[in-house]
């Protein structure tokens, strides 16, 4: 991680509370994450796609526009899974997480437009069980504390709240 990804992060989304949409899309017994440069408590965070809610916009039809900018893929959104509440000294998130069907597109690294020139996206891939094992937790977002694997994801359902890593 570049210095400044973490702070082009901190900046702009410092002293908010950010409400978030993220799709989790598992195919073959494996989860899509995108590395995220400059976000999480190390250099990066694995972290399934999604983005921040526009104004006037539904999370249905924000998910399925984030989804298409990061990862080329069209999708078709199925039920909201479980939401997970992130504070730390920077950053405030609430992320809601729906279940996502891949209906089109080829897989691609796409672009945070939210990010403007200082792009934090820089990997995408598919984590089995194997590859979320051997990942440090610390590198994973936090819904994977407690999970090993993909499938296992699907089935979190509720309010989750993480302070710095730590769940509450």
């Amino acid at each position: 991680m570049t210095v400044n990804a973490k702070e082009s992060v901190n900046q702009k989304f410092r002293g908010k509370a950010r409400v978030r949409v993220g799709g989790i899309l598992i195919e073959d017994d494996e989860i899509l994450l995108l590395k995220h440069e400059g976000v999480g408590q190390k250099e990066f965070l694995w972290s399934p796609p999604g983005g921040g809610l526009e104004f006037g916009e539904d999370a249905v039809e924000n998910l399925k526009r984030e989804f298409l900018e990061e990862t080329g893929l069209h999708i078709c959104v199925h039920e909201m899974l479980f939401v997970n509440e992130f504070i730390s000294d920077q950053i405030h998130a609430i992320e809601l997480f729906f279940r996502v069907k891949k209906t089109g597109g080829i897989l691609k690294l796409g672009s945070d437009p939210e990010m403007g020139q200082q792009q934090i996206l820089t990997e995408f891939a598919f984590f089995d069980e194997k590859k979320i094992l051997n990942t440090e937790k610390e590198y994973l977002h936090n819904m994977f504390i407690g999970i090993n694997k993909p499938q296992e994801v699907l089935n979190l359902t509720g309010y989750f709240k993480f302070v710095n890593n730590s769940i509450k």
